[in-house]
């Protein structure tokens, strides 16, 4: 498998029939995200952000909603006090696909450091 720039796709590869990525494949796709994002193997990356209060993990929370209804590509967010936990992974393929890489390539994008 070739390694992609994340940034510049669609959201094409999150459809269903997406293959499920190998440890390799995950590995060397997890390099091209934001170190922050934690991998467990090939089944999720989950990145945890940090606030002082409830509105902004909330206004994060939204958009990154947006972004996954335009992408057809939906994370579980928990929304709490000062926090947003946001975990992807492809449940049609058991794990991870390179559309969970790229929906965190995106939020990367958009989200605070």
């Amino acid at each position: 498998m070739s390694t992609p720039d994340l940034a510049t796709q669609s959201g094409e590869d999150s459809a269903p029939g997406s293959a499920r990525l190998d440890e390799a494949q995950a590995a060397e796709l997890h390099k091209k995200i934001d170190a922050a994002w934690e991998r467990d193997a090939n089944r999720v990356i989950r990145r945890v952000f940090t606030f002082s209060n409830f509105r902004e993990p909330f206004a994060l929370a939204t958009q990154i909603a947006l972004l996954a209804e335009a992408q057809g590509h939906h994370p579980d967010l928990e929304v709490s006090w000062g926090k947003l936990a946001v975990t992807f992974t492809t449940h049609h393929a058991g794990g991870l696909t390179e559309g969970d890489f790229l929906m965190a390539v995106k939020i990367d994008g958009f989200a605070p450091a």
